[in-house]
């Protein structure tokens, strides 16, 4: 079977896009460890759902990245708390996302992805980036992701692409490709904060929770 590298941190975006590929790629996850709060429950998350769906796992130590990060993901900075009504406002989610920013960080999860892919042989690199977080995360656009693409056929002797299903979609419209296709959406873990139980007032729990209140789950 043909093989995929997914870079999986256990949350919803990336089990759904990872999911779309379950039946025709034998999946190998990676779920990065970059100091982060959550790294405990993204990666019980993540083996969780990789042991549901047969696919093979492993968790890759780059906690240098905390090392020189502003970020209040892997730094000791509170974690910011926002409403429903400042998700679609850019400026206020603007904010967010420049407090949360980790430098370069998809940028160097999907080089190493990009190792893998050639190490194995795989012919695809899946991500979860959509265009909802798109709008404020530049690594998250469909430009980034055209971009790197690009860098690949430059850069690598292989032919290996990287694949975002979700690159057009809201998290509404995730969640729904989910359900449809039987996604572990369930078993995944988006909050930034790393407790337990989701916070619900960061920006991944107040956007996952209003996409599953909207698809009615």
């Amino acid at each position: 079977m043909k093989k995929a590298i997914s870079v999986f941190s256990g949350g919803l975006d990336c089990t759904v896009a990872t999911t779309v590929f379950d039946k025709d790629y034998e999946i190998h996850a990676i779920t990065f460890n970059y100091g982060q709060k959550a790294l405990n429950p993204e990666i019980n998350a993540s083996k969780k759902i990789c042991e549901k769906m047969g696919w093979s796992h492993e968790v890759i130590n780059l906690e240098w990245l905390s090392n020189i990060s502003n970020s209040s993901l892997n730094t000791s900075a509170d974690i910011p708390e926002v409403t429903e009504d400042d998700l679609d406002d850019l400026d206020k989610s603007g904010e967010s996302a420049e407090n949360v920013w980790v430098p370069a960080r998809n940028t160097v999860f999907t080089s190493i992805a990009l190792s893998y892919a050639e190490s194995i042989g795989a012919e695809i690199i899946i991500v979860g980036w959509n265009n909802e977080e798109g709008a404020t995360f530049p690594d998250n656009s469909k430009e980034y992701l055209e971009k790197f693409n690009e860098l690949i056929d430059v850069g690598s002797p292989d032919k290996i692409r990287i694949e975002a299903p979700c690159i057009n979609l809201s998290k509404e419209e995730l969640v729904e490709l989910g359900v449809e296709i039987g996604a572990p959406i369930k078993l995944s873990y988006s909050c930034y904060k790393g407790e337990d139980d989701p916070c619900g007032v960061c920006e991944s729990c107040m956007r996952r929770n209003r996409a599953f209140r909207k698809v009615g789950i």
